[in-house]
């Protein structure tokens, strides 16, 4: 059995464990999360990510099986590591390979959680839209994250199977990425509306199943006079899962900007995903106040995506990944504190004004 093939066994054990802890310890009676528990969650998953990344410092060759300077140099040609390779010292030569290796996932990581902020606000329009009580919220994003495991799965090793056959791809995922950052901030203000009537989703599964009219509970199908129906709650996930569908495909793109190795791409998506859900409970009721934060994910997609068309210059430049990772921390930071700095106005009908 390849070390691969152990090492991402060992890894969704270990995240197939944790959600079974999770909904069966912690979440056995449906209840609205409160603030000190999110915080609580949200801390315990940040700190799995950044016991990885130790994990990856001290152990990440083990990752791919490498024994000798050979393997090394077939592994980092394979997935172009913007890393320097000494010949003569194989030991310092793994010690730089693991730690551009734990810097790539910890990139990754902080991508992918920065642009899960904005799932954040769709998924409390798609709440509030279906007027789901909050005690049911949990189960909703649990089941909707066990989705997105497996389509971030399917996406990913999808996507570093195109990027090695077809080198080009990546520049087609640059300027989609620059083509969705601008976009984005064309649109910042843009209100964002729900109607749960004639969203696609709630037609296309009307196609497909009987929809029963009320909540039932957190069942997602119930069965009445011998014939089943899915519930309210069951069209909520899928329009969760629809959400997500939509943001993978900025977000991938995105970190393979960061690294071509689809494991540590996968790693540092489903740590960002799996810490999605306690997030929202923290953020939920007070995201709108970082009102400059769509423009701050605005700037970080096209930064990522001009970094992919111009990946080649950027390496001759000695740009590296540490390099990345300063200049998507200054972005997100910049505009979290400009938020906070110049809070958002209100005018005397407590409408908020715009930019």
């Amino acid at each position: 059995m390849s070390s691969e093939i152990i090492f991402f066994g060992g890894f969704i054990l270990f995240i197939v464990l944790m959600l079974s802890i999770d909904l069966g310890l912690f979440n056995k009676k449906d209840h609205a999360v409160s603030l000190k528990e999110a915080a609580v969650m949200s801390a315990i998953w940040v700190s799995f990510a950044i016991g990885f990344y130790f994990l990856l410092l001290a152990e990440g060759h083990k990752l791919h099986g490498i024994e000798s300077f050979d393997q090394l140099a077939v592994v980092t040609k394979k997935h172009l590591h913007n890393i320097q390779l000494n010949p003569l010292d194989f030991s310092g030569s793994m010690q730089v390979y693991r730690q551009n290796l734990a810097l790539e996932f910890l990139t990754g990581y902080v991508i992918e959680y920065a642009l899960s902020v904005d799932n954040i606000f769709v998924m409390v329009l798609i709440f509030s839209a279906f007027s789901v009580e909050p005690k049911y919220y949990h189960r909703v994003l649990f089941w909707g994250i066990v989705g997105a495991v497996l389509m971030r799965f399917l996406f990913i090793f999808l996507g570093a199977t195109l990027i090695n056959q077809f080198g080009w791809i990546l520049y087609l995922f640059g300027a989609f990425l620059v083509y969705t950052g601008i976009m984005m901030f064309v649109n910042r203000n843009q209100e964002e509306k729900i109607d749960p009537q004639n969203h696609k989703v709630v037609k296309f599964a009307s196609r497909y199943f009987s929809i029963y009219p009320h909540y039932s509970g957190n069942k997602f199908f119930i069965k009445k006079e011998g014939k089943k129906y899915v519930t309210p709650l069951f069209l909520v996930l899928l329009i969760i899962e629809f959400t997500d569908l939509i943001f993978a495909v900025d977000s991938i793109p995105a970190i393979f900007a960061v690294t071509k190795d689809p494991y540590i791409v996968f790693f540092s998506n489903i740590f960002a995903i799996l810490g999605l859900r306690s997030m929202f409970f923290l953020l939920v009721n007070i995201i709108h106040k970082f009102h400059y934060l769509k423009v701050g994910l605005a700037f970080l997609l096209v930064f990522i995506g001009i970094k992919m068309l111009a990946h080649g210059w950027l390496k001759e430049w000695g740009f590296t990944t540490a390099h990345s990772l300063l200049v998507i921390v200054t972005i997100l930071t910049t505009s979290v504190v400009a938020s906070l700095i110049f809070p958002k106005k209100r005018l005397k009908h407590g409408l908020p004004e715009e930019h």
